[in-house]
């Protein structure tokens, strides 16, 4: 079992790291320069059908994996060992990203015009960074971390 929920949290990451990386640097940029709309959310439309359950898919084979290695939950915010500051870390920069994509959802998606181009475009690098952040973290549980 371990395993397949491994691999489908790694997939789960692929997408939703890679479809961010691909609008951050190379849809983003283009529609900042035109100032224009129309090609965000073109990609927005055609990625929120994979990216969104990827991004549950990660969440819910992550508090698996968490469990899996950490068996008790109060553990995960203690800072004590490596995997506890993994598992903490991992969580702090998953709640940054619902945070940003929530705002961006209910805040400013509703109301989404060329003024508010730049706001968004923040929201997107702040949720393609947090989303590296993400993987090296993951990464960490089999390396040992970066640092």
């Amino acid at each position: 079992m371990y395993k397949l929920i491994l691999t489908l949290h790694v997939i789960g990451a692929t997408i939703w790291t890679g479809g961010h990386l691909v609008l951050a640097l190379g849809i983003l940029p283009g529609a900042l320069k035109r100032r224009s709309l129309e090609r965000l959310q073109q990609f927005e439309a055609t990625y929120e059908r994979v990216g969104l359950p990827a991004l549950i898919v990660q969440i819910l084979t992550g508090l698996w994996l968490a469990h899996h290695y950490l068996p008790d939950a109060s553990a995960w915010l203690n800072l004590s060992s490596p995997w506890t500051r993994l598992v903490a870390l991992k969580l702090l920069l998953l709640a940054l990203t619902l945070g940003l994509a929530a705002d961006a959802r209910l805040r400013l998606i509703p109301r989404l015009d060329e003024s508010r181009l730049a706001s968004l475009a923040w929201h997107i690098v702040g949720v393609t960074a947090l989303s590296v952040l993400l993987v090296i973290a993951g990464v960490g549980f089999r390396t040992g971390g970066l640092f």
